[in-house]
């Protein structure tokens, strides 16, 4: 499928889960598409937003999310400032937990119980306290989205997929905590088949769309999805 196509299936309002650790692997053309398109009204769930102008950051920086889940956001200047004008929710979880709150979405869990947290404003103001045989935990809810945007290195027809590096990270619980998943990918989308299975990250059958990247294209990239 292409760009255009694939990221006009994203509406107002979604749940949009993105790859990606200081925006090394988070689609950017994906986002710049959304950006262009003018989906609004987001809820973001990715690891720390990079910059307002790298990563979820531009989505963030105009305006187009109302609500961001991460894990920190320090190079995301425009946030301090959204947040005390009242223009965006922010909601900031340890990275474990953020990661295992999205396994849990993914897998049909009920959420995550972890001691990381106790004492803070993690406890004040996003999770809840619950004591289980004498010992206290914070709870905290699934997450899960109505999308998935990530960006791999390798996939073949049938969408499985390999990534390189940092595009691994939370990419791969992602793929399974969301309703569509759409997939940005770097190099020429292979045959159905070229890829060994040890090497496969994910498997196709979570994947709903594959994009070719610019880059890709312009090597002669395939347009299935």
């Amino acid at each position: 499928m292409d760009m255009e196509s694939a990221v006009k299936l994203i509406r107002n309002g979604d749940v949009v889960m993105a790859g990606g650790f200081y925006g090394n692997g988070t689609p950017a053309g994906i986002v710049n598409e959304m950006l262009r398109q003018g989906q609004k009204d987001l809820t973001m769930i990715n690891n720390d937003g990079n910059t307002v102008d790298k990563g979820v950051g531009i989505l963030i920086n105009a305006g187009r999310v109302k609500k961001f889940i991460c894990t920190w956001c320090g190079r995301l200047t425009i946030v301090n400032k959204l947040v005390e004008e009242g223009s965006l929710d922010l909601e900031i979880c340890p990275q474990g937990t953020f990661a295992e709150r999205i396994r849990a979405g993914g897998f049909g869990l009920g959420g995550v119980l972890t001691a990381t947290g106790l004492g803070t404003v993690v406890e004040e103001r996003w999770a809840q306290r619950v004591n289980l045989n004498g010992k206290d935990w914070l709870y905290h809810t699934p997450l899960r989205g109505n999308v998935s945007i990530i960006e791999a290195e390798r996939a073949d027809e049938a969408g499985n997929l390999v990534f390189h590096l940092t595009q691994r990270s939370f990419s791969t619980v992602m793929c399974f905590a969301s309703d569509l998943v759409i997939v940005e990918v770097t190099n020429p989308i292979e045959p159905a088949g070229s890829i060994p299975p040890e090497q496969i990250h994910v498997p196709g059958v979570v994947v709903d769309v594959l994009v070719p990247s610019r880059s890709s294209s312009a090597k002669g990239g395939s347009n299935n999805g």
